[in-house]
């Protein structure tokens, strides 16, 4: 029986604005307004404004929640500060990644655990399974936030203009709680797209009031409103990683190249966490045989890879596209591809994708295609 896709508290303003909309992870969600190519060049030069409420808020309190996440994520939680935030990862008991999470830290003890909108339920029933013998709670928070995100080299002002916040001192990666345009907000400097932003959490019947006064504010500066199409190849240019794609239970941190968000010492009563064995072995198998790197590929004609095609070279196949688009800011098609570990070095000769029988040329290079000027 199928089921209707959620609809976020902007669901009318999407369609009063002639957004295509499409269902992405159980959610129905606008994947462009007008021009995909407009709305990632204005992120990149001017501004973009997103609706993120299918992501997943999950809360979790009490005396003992900073050793519950230490014990349930690979990161050191522990850490991390009242106001600040950590990228971070869950996995299985086998090294599996789950999930990539933002974890921030709200109080003393209490902390929000975000999770990408197809994993949301997973990681709920994961956490909630984990919190046994713990003095801690684990609240599911979808319902209580719509979540909206202000990207590009303009959102700083933008924001300005309808905040008192200490907008200057609040670094990337962390958060303050803050009034934007009358509304109650979580305002993070987080975001997924390569660019200065920010990420606002607020309630549900707040969401259009707060959408129309960004708007508002963004307009004089070209701030357009954004879809998931364009955020996919803002992130890809960044060399963000998308679950999925560069991510998936198969893989461990250490086989993703993302090792270093694995902290095996962790400041709490924890002293082992979900995975640890696992992920000790995953880290020495990839000091002494590397896996597969994950790696940029820019093509030198014009047809784009798509996930799955077969990297190769010398007649052999070498890797698999995880994703590729066409990029707007290079003006070239990309994609990021895990290879085998010689053909990874920027500017390895002869690497090409097979698309469609053809194998098309690529140039191997680091990543991320883009970075911004700070």
């Amino acid at each position: 029986m199928s089921t209707a896709p959620r609809l976020t508290a902007l669901d009318a303003v999407h369609r009063a604005l002639g957004a295509t909309m499409t269902d992405f992870a159980g959610w129905d969600m606008p994947l462009r307004y007008a021009s995909e190519r407009d709305e990632h060049n204005a992120v990149r030069t001017k501004a973009g404004l997103f609706d993120l409420s299918h992501m997943g808020e999950i809360t979790v309190t009490g005396p003992e929640a900073v050793d519950f996440l230490n014990y349930s994520l690979v990161g050191n939680i522990g850490s991390v500060g009242v106001g600040r935030a950590r990228y971070t990862m869950i996995v299985a008991e086998d090294g599996g990644i789950l999930d990539d999470l933002i974890v921030y830290r709200l109080g003393e003890t209490e902390y929000m655990v975000v999770a990408n909108a197809s994993n949301a339920q997973t990681v709920l029933d994961e956490l909630t399974g984990r919190v046994a013998g713990f003095d801690a709670e684990v609240r599911d928070d979808r319902d209580a936030y719509a979540l909206l995100a202000v990207q590009g080299p303009e959102s700083p002002g933008i924001l300005k203009s309808l905040t008192d916040a200490d907008l200057d001192n609040l670094k990337y990666y962390a958060g303050l709680p803050g009034a934007v345009a009358g509304v109650p907000a979580l305002i993070a400097r987080t975001g997924y797209t390569g660019e200065d932003g920010f990420e606002l959490f607020v309630a549900p019947g707040d969401a259009e009031k707060l959408w129309g006064a960004l708007m508002e504010a963004g307009a004089p500066v070209g701030m357009v409103p954004a879809g998931l199409s364009c955020r996919d190849t803002l992130r890809l240019e960044a060399g963000m990683p998308l679950y999925g794609h560069e991510l998936t239970a198969e893989l461990t941190p250490f086989d993703a190249g993302l090792g270093r968000v694995v902290k095996f010492e962790k400041t709490s009563r924890a002293d082992s966490f979900v995975g640890r064995a696992a992920l000790a072995a995953a880290a020495e198998r990839a000091e002494t045989a590397p896996p597969r790197k994950l790696v940029g590929l820019v093509a030198e004609g014009r047809r784009v890879p798509r996930a799955g095609f077969p990297v190769v070279a010398d007649g052999k196949v070498i890797g698999e596209v995880t994703s590729g688009a066409p990029s707007p800011t290079l003006g070239k098609p990309i994609a990021m591809a895990y290879v085998d570990a010689e053909h990874a070095a920027p500017g390895t000769a002869g690497v090409g994708v097979d698309i469609r029988g053809a194998h098309e040329p690529y140039e191997v290079v680091a990543l991320p295609f883009y970075k911004r000027q700070k």
